[in-house]
């Protein structure tokens, strides 16, 4: 991966035309919104990001992407922190209207660009905001409060009282079944 930053601002059509690779980075303290969904990252965090921009046979304007970005969540088993890195690789459509965006396959996902300018670092983090998970765990034998979960569990067990076996609700088909008309 290159260290350099990636440009905030370009003319996706003009990079898809000439299929030009962009590799860089994208500050983390950058993107406001995906701070707020995650507990932090180390200081002087990025996210790593390839971005190839190219025209398919139907000479539509194309973004392939990935990306990797180390942070820590919150687990909601514990609320304390979990290291995670999240990757993500995408396809997108470049389009300049929602006409437009209907008329891409299904593989492509649209990206609606402003005129000839697309802000890469918004691309970056509406595609990190996509990767993160909804309820991040420790694997439950890492939980700081797995004893607790199975001392919960181990109580919740024994006050269920033993299930009587019921009879089946279908048993009278059965008898419908055996008798002849």
């Amino acid at each position: 991966m290159s260290n350099a930053e990636l440009p905030k601002s370009v003319d996706p059509y003009r990079l898809a035309e000439q299929n030009t690779v962009l590799e860089g980075f994208v500050p983390l303290s950058a993107m406001a919104r995906f701070n707020e969904c995650i507990s932090g990252f180390e200081e002087g965090g990025v996210c790593q990001v390839t971005l190839s921009f190219s025209m398919d046979g139907e000479r539509r304007r194309i973004v392939v992407g990935k990306l990797s970005a180390n942070v820590e969540l919150q687990c909601q088993r514990c609320m304390g922190p979990k290291a995670a890195t999240l990757v993500s690789e995408f396809r997108l459509g470049l389009v300049t209207s929602d006409a437009q965006a209907q008329q891409l396959p299904r593989d492509l996902e649209p990206y609606l660009t402003e005129g000839f300018n697309a802000d890469l670092w918004a691309m970056v983090e509406d595609e990190l905001l996509l990767v993160v998970p909804p309820f991040p765990l420790h694997e439950r034998d890492q939980c700081p409060a797995r004893e607790a979960l199975e001392a919960l569990e181990g109580t919740q067990a024994s006050a269920r009282p033993e299930a009587e076996p019921r009879e089946n609700p279908f048993s009278v088909l059965a008898d419908l079944k055996t008798k002849k008309h």
